[in-house]
């Protein structure tokens, strides 16, 4: 229905983005891998999927067209939502993703949270063919400049929270990625190693 947006970014956070197309603000959830890739652009395109629920209508914004199809083909597992798809493309990379599906590793999926092992394998063997054949790019991920330690924590600790970890357990995750780091950490690998603890 919305193919793409394009408009000024109004506002940027790890789990999402408010663009403004010709004076409506559009609220867009994003992934790591976006977030990562936007950078610090004004002017902003995003590709979309437009979610339609009896309670909501959600867009989810990808910058890249390998990701959005990577998204697409996680929601055709059953079990696996939008917001469960866009926590596998937060917690691994789409070459990750990618290889991981065609190595047949369960355990690297199984990592994410709220996946289990059924769902894993369910997502290696129906996707084996499909990523296969598409071949989704590697990306290589630039992470964007360091932050203070306070403002990188409470930031960290808000997307782990919208991304469905409560806050005792999001603290707790934060906590021992900081403990086990030497010198700094950018916001997006604090949140991928919070997302990898557990």
């Amino acid at each position: 229905m919305i193919d793409y947006l394009q408009g000024k970014l109004v506002f940027k956070d790890p789990t999402y983005v408010i663009i403004d197309v010709n004076g409506i603000g559009y609220h867009v959830k994003i992934s790591l891998q976006t977030y990562t890739e936007i950078k610090d652009e004004e002017q902003i395109k995003l590709l979309t999927f437009l979610h339609i629920k009896e309670d909501a209508h959600t867009l989810f914004g990808f910058k890249q067209a390998n990701e959005k199809r990577l998204f697409l083909m996680l929601l055709s597992i059953n079990g696996v939502g939008p917001s469960t798809g866009l926590m596998i493309l937060s917690s691994l990379s789409s070459s990750e993703i990618e290889q991981a599906i065609l190595a047949g590793d369960v355990a690297t999926i199984q990592h994410v949270k709220g996946i289990g092992a059924k769902t894993a394998q369910r997502i290696i063997l129906e996707l084996k063919d499909k990523v296969g054949k598409g071949g989704v790019d590697a990306n290589t991920v630039s992470f964007g400049f360091l932050k203070s330690d306070n403002k990188i924590r409470e930031e960290a600790l808000q997307a782990l929270i919208t991304l469905g970890f409560p806050k005792a357990a999001a603290e707790k995750n934060i906590t021992t990625v900081l403990k086990k780091t030497t010198g700094e950490i950018s916001l997006e690998d604090l949140i991928k190693a919070s997302l990898k603890t557990s």
